[in-house]
């Protein structure tokens, strides 16, 4: 299927229902080709990080990019900051609203302050990358209690009316400028970026892991990725939490 300005060498499948695009790219691995965008209109199954479901009404958008890659477990993991600058990107050029949309560490879209977005990065299998992208195109679930950033989606906050193969067919070449940046000139651009467009830097912050709770003034990403927090013990380099607000 040939689509203007899709990146050359990566396939697209669109199917009208599945449990989740995960699963089926996790399916689809050991025969992998090319890099394929798997985009569903229906998920029966959808998750999010740490196994939570992921709410996904009709006309919101569900894909997965699942590609092969030989790179070390660090590197991949970059490519969650790729994939949300990249979702940024689409999103800011189809609704020419760039301002309305900030990123939350470590790879989460926000609009008009709110979560729009959902980014996982998984690996079924050796030298295979699964990156699912889940976006309030039309319909956001009820917030969680207490949550950071209570969920929004475009229509309600913008009146702007997306289909998901609009948004697909900005985010694939989007993400794959963003991955030629990373590896080219490796995370320092792609760390900028998100630096500049990241919503709370210079703020508190609670981040909690599975095991810990850290509070502290979000102060940077570092070169791994890790957000910084100056904590009153000094400052912290946390690879992966759940970020709250005192």
């Amino acid at each position: 299927m040939s689509t203007e300005g899709w990146p050359p060498g990566h396939e697209k499948l669109v199917l009208e229902e599945t449990d989740s695009t995960m699963m089926e790219a996790q399916r689809r691995a050991p025969s992998l080709g090319s890099p394929t965008w798997i985009l569903a209109h229906r998920q029966t199954a959808g998750r999010g990080r740490r196994g939570r479901a992921w709410t996904d009404p009709a006309g919101n958008f569900a894909a997965t990019l699942i590609q092969r890659m030989d790179e070390p477990p660090a590197k991949l993991a970059l490519r969650s900051f790729v994939a949300a600058l990249a979702l940024r990107d689409a999103l800011a050029e189809l609704t020419h609203l760039p301002d309305a949309f900030a990123l939350k560490w470590p790879n989460d879209v926000l609009l008009n302050g709110g979560k729009l977005s959902g980014i996982l990065l998984e690996s079924p299998g050796a030298g295979v990358l699964a990156i699912g992208i889940g976006v309030n195109l039309k319909a956001s679930p009820e917030p969680e209690p207490g949550a950071a950033f209570p969920p929004v989606n475009l229509r309600s906050e913008t009146g702007i009316t997306l289909t998901p193969e609009q948004l697909l067919d900005r985010l694939a070449p989007a993400f794959a400028r963003w991955d030629a940046r990373l590896r080219t000139y490796g995370f320092d651009p792609i760390r900028t970026a998100f630096l500049n467009g990241v919503a709370r830097l210079g703020q508190p912050l609670i981040a909690r892991t599975l095991t810990e709770e850290f509070r502290g003034t979000f102060e940077t990403i570092d070169e791994s990725g890790s957000l910084v927090l100056v904590t009153p013990q000094g400052r912290r380099a946390i690879p992966a939490a759940d970020i709250f607000f005192p």
